[in-house]
């Protein structure tokens, strides 16, 4: 019997605010355990919550962008359960009345069709604490609890279970991150938990359109390991299957270590955690003008943005695609194609030596020494003829290192490209001279040795030859 793979994520996105959801105290990351909570984070009795408008803003501009219809009314709900990490014994969530309902994206995988994925709902809600445990000096022998993160604002989004494979699970996910991050609303640290991911996956019979029994596998934090236990539980539950077993409804985590899932507890129904409306917080009421004024100052969506690149400056779609990976990467491209036209010629250099220099520094583009005036002008002396590409690497070190204008480092580093047909070609033949016998080869049909002779030319030149005036020189002379 063949299976069908059917999976919906729970995506929980850490909001990029200064203060917590229901009180005052900061989200910065890595603060001393404990240093950044008050009565209300605590669940202190007596101690009353207090929405973050701000919250709310980023929620409204969430569901804009995911094509949600935004609630007029919606409620906060208590969700009730106990763990050493949740001071009150109850998480603040939204259950029957969520900010955003019903919305959808849009994905595509290579050699396919666009596909869309619904989602259900997208809620508020407040983070639990941290346990921590031996390998922090002081808990050898023990385990300790962090309330730093506890009423932190999340957003949770949630999928319909629209996704038939672990390949549209993670491009979903990465539509999603691509979407949050560009927003500004969250800064997507997968690694540190800003995003993380659940994964609810169940199989069925191909051609059945009965729902199997899902397995729930909690908080995955990269796009890899997502994939990695997808795959895994699709698997386990076929094995299970068709050994005579069945599927049981349960939480399961994920082991990177062994790429496997294991079981945690048994899955809990919504009944089980009780949800009733706070009575300390009144229902939420978004007006029309709200979601108006949300609306207008939405920036232009990352999937317009790379619709537009292809349309109007002819990059291809996967250089589109990877241009707007971030809202600020979008941005220094088009500063640089309003310096100089070469759009593709710019992205190029984004995608390459920029992104190499990126990386190996641990720089983000925002910060990036070579500001986009800079990195036009560099290209142009390349287009025009003044430098090769080989040497414009050279001028980017510099400028990257110690700044500067390209054209006067060039000027200064005698880095000019020389097109004189009459310096090229005594170099030529001096190279010509010192290896006949390759010459030989040539004119016996080993043409693979032309190469030898262009890259002896450069060496020669220090690379500062116009390398169509070599070849062009380099092979009248070999044929001659």
């Amino acid at each position: 019997m063949k299976f069908q793979p059917v999976i919906g994520l729970e995506v929980h996105a850490q909001l990029k605010t200064g203060s917590k959801i229901f009180c005052g105290c900061s989200t910065t990351f890595g603060s001393e355990p404990n240093s950044q909570t008050c009565p209300v984070c605590l669940g202190l009795p007596g101690a009353l919550p207090v929405l973050n408008k701000k919250v709310v803003e980023f929620a409204i501009r969430a569901g804009l962008a995911t094509n949600c219809t935004i609630a007029h009314h919606s409620v906060f709900a208590r969700k009730n359960y106990f763990y050493p990490d949740l001071p009150k014994g109850y998480q603040i969530s939204q259950f029957e009345d969520p900010i955003c309902r019903k919305g959808w994206l849009d994905i595509q995988l290579e050699g396919q069709g666009p596909k869309r994925i619904g989602i259900t709902r997208i809620h508020m809600e407040e983070d639990a604490g941290k346990l921590v445990h031996g390998d922090v000096p002081g808990l050898e022998n023990g385990s300790g609890v962090d309330l730093n993160r506890a009423c932190t604002p999340l957003l949770e989004i949630v999928s319909e279970p629209d996704l038939r494979s672990s390949d549209e699970a993670v491009a979903y996910l990465k539509q999603l991150h691509r979407i949050v991050t560009w927003l500004g609303i969250c800064d997507g640290n997968m690694e540190e938990g800003s995003f993380r991911c659940d994964a609810n996956v169940s199989v069925m019979p191909v051609g059945s359109d009965t729902l199997g029994t899902r397995a729930e596998i909690k908080n995955v934090n990269s796009f890899k390991f997502v994939k990695q236990a997808i795959e895994y539980e699709i698997q386990r539950q076929i094995d299970l299957i068709e050994d005579g077993g069945s599927v049981v409804q349960e939480t399961r985590l994920f082991d990177p270590n062994s790429g496997a899932t294991r079981s945690m507890r048994s899955k809990e129904e919504a009944h089980d955690y009780r949800y009733f409306p706070d009575p300390d917080l009144v229902p939420l009421v978004i007006g029309a003008d709200w979601v108006q004024r949300a609306k207008k100052e939405l920036p232009e969506l990352p999937e317009h943005r790379q619709q537009r690149f292809i349309t109007e400056m002819g990059l291809s779609e996967y250089d589109a695609e990877v241009i707007t990976v971030s809202h600020e990467l979008a941005d220094y491209f088009e500063e640089c194609v309003a310096f100089h036209h070469n759009a593709k010629a710019v992205s190029n250099w984004l995608m390459g030596e920029v992104t190499r220099a990126l990386n190996d520094s641990g720089t983000s583009i925002a910060a990036c020494p070579v500001i986009p005036r800079q990195l036009s002008e560099l290209i142009k002396l390349i287009d025009s003829g003044a430098i090769s590409g080989k040497i414009a690497k050279t001028v980017f070190e510099e400028m990257w290192k110690n700044g500067g204008d390209p054209k006067s480092i060039v000027e200064k580093q005698g880095l000019a490209q020389v097109s004189d047909s009459g310096a090229i070609e005594a170099v030529i033949d001096e190279i010509i001279a010192a290896n006949a016998a390759q010459v030989e080869e040539f004119r016996g049909g080993k043409e693979k040795v032309f190469g030898f002779f262009v890259g002896q030319v450069m060496k020669a030149s220090k690379g500062k030859a116009n390398p169509a005036v070599v070849n062009e020189l380099l092979l009248a002379k070999l044929k001659g």
